[in-house]
């Protein structure tokens, strides 16, 4: 890939016809959206020939916090799901590993994210940055990667609150008719929050935030005065190291930074706020991280073997008691909550910014009528999620992690060949750094998806070679259906 990059910087320096076409276009593609950035979001090719309804709609915009609690929900929500990296490599390693991943994987996914979510403020998010880049195929294999990356994530936030209720309810957390039912019903009841709205879901979030971070700022107070820091550098022993479990579930704790730009039509001045809450995030989820594993590990005395999911939730009760312990579990079934719904919403707004290009039948833009939610995407979405939520709880990291991982390799390719085909295109926010610092910036990200994708078990590969081919073949239906005119597409 750096071979093309370079090949593209000699053959790219004079902007050519082409672009000045598509800033003409992107005036009026974005012109419903804000009328004060009209001037300055351009790059945007005109889909639908003419404003769609989920571009002209009256609505009320995400503000800057609803978003920083939506990314905090897309990539995190909380500490939960991290045991098992304690698990799979011990204290030492799980420490370091979430204090240098939110810097050398987040931090360069946030600028990307900020600098293409500004330049391109519509619905679809990175399917619309791989449309200008390579257009419809490539925009088209990237959303289907992305999203069903989404939804198989999504699956996994009833299987972790069953896992958490299971000390309440031994019944749900072992393998049996009492936990389908409830990972179904409890997949179903959120699925339906989501149809309140955008507006509700981001200030939903942030109550959520508030509330489920709670527990693990008193047990960290609290834990002070019985923290050993030996502790933190303890080892596995008596087995090797899961390196495989240990970064599936790293990445996968801190992954989706992404995920917001889907929605970015729905964001209030986004080329303002999309830097300037993914900056907040990543500082808000390192310390979430961070700071409850140091109190954990550090005022406990249990070996790496049992830090299964839920155990911060027994530490929260070592530290501060039964009344901590119950708290803990409650608020990761807030957490689990806050995570699935704004995924959910993320994942919805794709399929409408996807069926707004034209990738789409236009039923997938169809809104509610009084809460403006994509409805039959969210339904979609629900009927997938219930369909994989059943794969082990390793299985769907991994599957999820790699699919994903595809998409972000064709993400972090389009930013790069934008910054180098249009570098006069305008952006609200622009990366201060120059093409080959970037090519710099994405190596460790890039490097690490490649590691994610090389170490992936053969079930992950034949799912998502599987999934692939799917896409593929998706668009090639969808392509005909819209030949033929045997269903509704907007013009393209």
């Amino acid at each position: 890939m750096n071979q093309e990059i370079v090949m593209t910087i000699q053959s790219s320096l004079i902007p050519s016809q082409e672009q000045q076409q598509q800033q003409q276009q992107q005036k009026q593609l974005h012109g419903t959206v804000a009328q004060e950035e009209q001037q300055l979001q351009l790059g945007t090719v005109q889909q639908g020939g003419g404003s769609t309804e989920s571009e002209s709609h009256n609505q009320r915009k995400i503000s800057l916090i609803p978003l920083v609690f939506l990314i905090y929900f897309e990539v995190a929500g909380g500490p939960y799901g991290s045991e098992k990296v304690v698990r799979a490599a011990g204290p030492l390693f799980t420490l370091l590993g979430f204090l240098i991943f939110p810097l050398a994987w987040g931090i360069p996914e946030s600028l990307v994210t900020a600098e293409l979510a500004a330049a391109f403020p519509g619905n679809g998010g990175f399917v619309l940055w791989a449309d200008h880049a390579f257009g419809p195929l490539a925009a088209s294999l990237l959303g289907t990667w992305k999203y069903l990356s989404i939804t198989i994530n999504i699956a996994a936030y009833p299987a972790l609150v069953a896992d958490y209720l299971g000390g309440v309810a031994p019944a749900i957390a072992e393998p049996g008719r009492a936990r389908t039912g409830a990972v179904i019903g409890m997949t179903l009841l959120l699925s339906l929050l989501n149809y309140a709205g955008l507006s509700v879901v981001g200030w939903g979030a942030m109550v959520l935030g508030v509330v489920s971070l709670a527990p693990f700022v008193l047990m960290t107070a609290m834990a002070v005065p019985k923290l050993r820091p030996r502790r933190w550098a303890s080892r596995v022993e008596g087995r090797k190291k899961d390196w495989r479990l240990f970064f599936n579930t790293l990445y996968w704790n801190l992954n989706y930074w992404d995920s917001a730009s889907t929605m970015a039509g729905e964001v209030e001045r986004p080329g303002r706020t999309f830097p300037r809450a993914l900056a907040a995030a990543v500082v808000l989820i390192a310390v979430s991280y961070l700071l409850p594993l140091m109190a954990a590990i550090g005022a406990t005395d249990a070996s790496p073997d049992a830090w299964v999911n839920g155990y911060l939730a027994d530490a929260a009760g070592i530290i501060g008691g039964p009344w901590l312990k119950y708290w803990t579990g409650a608020s990761a079934v807030i957490s689990s909550i806050g995570m699935f719904e704004a995924q959910m919403s993320s994942g919805a707004f794709q399929l409408l910014g996807m069926a707004d290009l034209g990738l789409l039948p236009t039923i997938f833009s169809q809104r509610g009528d009084r809460t403006r939610t994509p409805w039959v995407a969210i339904t979609a979405s629900t009927v997938i999620t219930i369909a994989v939520s059943f794969l082990g709880f390793d299985d769907v990291i991994a599957t999820s992690n790699f699919m994903y991982g595809l998409g972000t390799l064709l993400e972090f390719a389009s930013f790069l060949w934008l910054r180098v085909r249009h570098p006069a295109l305008k952006r609200p926010y622009r990366v201060p750094l120059p093409v080959p610092a970037l090519v710099v910036m994405c190596i460790v990200p890039l490097s690490f998806l490649a590691y994610v994708c090389v170490v992936a078990r053969w079930r992950v590969l034949a799912i998502a070679a599987g999934l692939t081919t799917l896409g593929v073949g998706w668009h090639g239906v969808m392509r005909m259906c819209r030949v033929k005119k045997l269903l509704s597409f907007n013009n393209v």
